[in-house]
């Protein structure tokens, strides 16, 4: 028995080897979606962030996710991996477990009875009864002996639900705290969920409406779940599901974005995936390092989300989170603009260009119905984070040929909302703003909190406001000035960032490692390097090239301590950088993500492509526990899209990247001015460091690559070494942008 039982173990590793084994051989034998990994990060916990993700099944930039749901209703943390039940299948809208849902409600099948309880009607569920893509999700609910499939559209989706042959058959509706379900007829459910946390005006609403073609009747009404029967049992049952936040009306429109047939829908939304996927084109030995890239790049596009509709007649419409109204045009949401600037949008305004124009489009939308641009978006006007990046996405986007916007409308946005404060909600606008007018700096005892991040912000903010402003002919003397305020933060005797008093003085004593208190989820050690438009002015301030590369190791090789007085206990983000092994380094979160790529301004390129490799090596996989940190929104994927093909964008208008270390051995961008080309044939996990590199088929010694030459179409040749190539780069002219040069 022993014997067989060992055998029976060993036949399915080695054919499941085999099959991997195939799939390294011939990589590109699947289509770009059949790599990724939906349960990517969602191993994770309050205390402990492997990305604080949930299965996402959707379409590019959708209004609605759906997801199956193993937390209780209104938990933050929706799915986890570690779950053994389900307790349905839920339209969510949640960006983030920290600032949780919207417009939720859910669909679980059941058996036996009309269990209408959430924790009740949770089935058993296994990981290997489960397929998770982006098109389509399918499981096996033991406890009720039911297959569910689903398979979405930006407003809708399709579920085929197998039921048992010997069992009562029921369909629960769960509209959350609040909401209503009603059966119209019995083809038709109709109802609305008003579940929130925030961001939304009196009378919210998100209408829905679930078509059958099994006859139904009403079991069980406890209020928030209602119970329905199916006239048969053993049947396989077709739902046609959609939703919207403008009528219960037009929540029926929406259902025709299905097409017939759940395999149609199903396969209608993997051809979108590919598409979107499909722009980048890699290529390696290596298929994990494919997995985690197309798992990221998948992550990347779904967010920030269109909850524009289509009406009868033909027109976009959407309902404004601001006023309550339904307005005409696009309407972006679900972004925090804190995480997302430093590379997400980047990422859409050099790959997905039309969809940027779009979210631009979206961005005078919420100025003109609010009088503010958003700087955390879910659906509208969210209190969290610090600084004013709005003016950074709406920059960037117009710097990199953006077009179609109204930009006289968005320069009126940009500079409104840099001396002015959202009259409810603190992170729209600048909270301090009069004082850093009048000092030039936000003080540190004035009642705001976390002042230092937000000068520095604020700082790179102005000198965005002003690349746009020359760009548009407008005088941005002023904003050029504040540019330079970050200086009024260097401590010189501490020599990093420091609170300053209104006095003029710093805070005393200096802690390097407290986390929070003048700073945003950091210590000075993470945040004196956000000086994304000048680091040569930083370089200056500290002393010169030497002393700021000497700056930028210690934060690697010190050990992982940290001060968390601000909080009370250590946060999650402060545990999770004691946990990777790379001393004070926080790459799981945001504030410190450029930072690898500052070497490339002070003479030692190759230190930056070390340490990208290291993190791309270390803190990213393909699995369950594959980030080391919040995801959030697209932004620490966007981090490793950007640094696998080789470059990155340290300071967002400026038009350059910082140059990296490619991970791939080719990588192709399919870009509306043509293909940019990126090939390193010599490269492999001991060749990490860039010996040489050809542009167009000549030499290009410089730390950084020029988005308009990537935008005309562009081939890229890398030669790579197991040795740094220490006499490369090194040149004044080889540094990226900085203000001061």
């Amino acid at each position: 028995m022993l014997r067989l039982y060992t055998m029976k173990r060993i036949i399915p590793v080695i054919l499941s080897t085999l099959i991997v084994l195939a799939c390294v051989k011939d990589p590109q034998a699947l289509a770009p979606v059949d790599y990724v990994n939906t349960l990517t990060g969602t191993l994770s916990t309050y205390n402990l962030s492997t990305g604080n993700t949930y299965p996402a099944v959707a379409v590019p930039w959708g209004a609605n996710v759906w997801t199956p749901q193993t937390g209780a209703d209104g938990d933050g943390w929706t799915y986890r991996y570690d779950a053994t039940h389900i307790r349905g299948f839920k339209q969510t809208h949640q960006p983030s477990p920290w600032i949780n849902d919207y417009g939720a409600w859910s669909i679980m099948p059941v058996t036996g009875g009309p269990i209408t309880d959430e924790a009740a009607r949770a089935s058993w569920f296994s990981h290997k009864a489960e397929v998770a893509t982006p098109y389509c999700y399918s499981v096996y609910l033991a406890s009720h002996d039911v297959t569910v499939e689903l398979a979405p559209t930006s407003h809708a989706a399709a579920f085929r639900i197998k039921y048992p042959q010997d069992q009562p058959a029921y369909l629960v509706i769960d509209a959350y705290q609040g909401g209503v379900t009603t059966l119209k007829d019995p083809y038709t459910i109709t109802g609305f969920s008003v579940q929130n946390h925030g961001g939304v005006v009196e009378g919210f609403r998100n209408w829905f409406i679930i078509k059958s073609d099994t006859p139904l009747t009403e079991a069980k009404n406890d209020g928030q779940n209602i119970a329905f029967a199916l006239a048969e049992s053993g049947k396989t049952v077709n739902l046609q599901v959609a939703s919207s936040f403008v009528s219960q009306e037009q929540a029926e429109q929406n259902l025709k974005e299905l097409p017939e047939g759940f395999d149609n829908a199903k396969n209608a939304a993997r051809d979108a995936w590919n598409n979107a996927l499909g722009r980048i084109e890699v290529s390696t030995e290596d298929i994990d390092n494919v997995r985690t890239f197309y798992s990221c790049l998948y992550r990347c596009l779904l967010f920030p989300r269109d909850i524009s509709e289509v009406s009868a007649d033909g027109t976009r419409v959407h309902y404004s989170p601001h006023d309550g109204k339904v307005h005409d045009g696009p309407f972006y949401t679900d972004t925090g603009f804190w995480d997302t600037f430093r590379s997400l949008f980047p990422l859409l305004n050099l790959v997905y260009p039309e969809v940027s124009a779009e979210v631009q489009k979206g961005l005078v939308n919420d100025y003109l119905e609010s009088g503010f641009l958003p700087e955390w978006a879910s659906p509208g006007h969210r209190d969290c984070m610090v600084g004013n990046n709005s003016a950074s996405v709406v920059a960037d986007a117009y710097l990199s040929g953006i077009r179609g916007q109204d930009i006289d409308v968005l320069w009126e946005a940009v500079t409104h909302g840099a001396h002015a404060e959202h009259p409810t909600v603190g992170s729209s606008g600048r909270m301090g703003w009069q004082l850093y007018d009048s000092l030039g700096y936000v003080p540190c005892d004035a009642g705001i909190y976390e002042s230092a991040a937000r000068t520095l912000e604020y700082a790179y903010d102005d000198w965005c406001i002003a690349q746009l402003g020359k760009a548009l002919g407008k005088d941005v003397s002023a904003y050029e000035s504040s540019a330079c305020n970050y200086r009024n933060l260097f401590d010189k005797e501490v020599r990093l960032m420091n609170g300053r008093l209104t006095d003029g003085s710093f805070r005393r004593p200096f802690n390097p490692l407290k986390w929070g208190g003048d700073f945003t989820e950091g210590n000075p050690l993470h945040y004196s390097w956000s000086v994304f438009h000048d680091i040569q002015g930083l370089i200056d301030l500290m002393g010169g090239e030497d002393a700021f590369a000497d700056a930028l190791d210690r934060v690697f090789t010190m050990p992982p301590h940290y001060d968390d007085s601000y909080y009370g206990f250590p946060i999650h983000e402060i545990i999770e950088m004691t946990v990777m092994g790379m001393g004070n380094y926080a790459h799981g979160n945001q504030p410190i993500q450029h930072m690898l790529y500052l070497y490339d301004w002070c003479g030692q390129p190759w230190k930056a492509q070390k340490r990208i490799r290291e993190v791309m090596n270390k803190f990213y996989t393909p699995w369950a526990d594959g980030y080391c940190g919040d995801e959030d929104n697209g932004q620490t994927s966007a981090w490793y899209v950007f640094s696998a093909l080789g470059f990155y964008p340290v300071c967002p208008g400026s038009g350059q990247y910082a140059l990296g270390t490619p991970l791939f051995r080719k990588a192709v961008l399919h870009l509306p001015g043509g293909d940019v080309v990126l090939e390193a044939p010599s490269n492999s996990a001991e060749n990490c460091y860039v010996k040489a590199l050809k542009l167009n088929g000549k030499p290009w010694n410089h730390n950084f690559l020029r988005m308009s030459d990537l935008q005309a179409g562009a081939r890229l040749r890398f030669t790579m070494a197991s040795d740094p190539a220490c006499e490369r780069g090194v040149e004044q002219e080889d540094k990226p942008y900085s203000m001061s040069e």
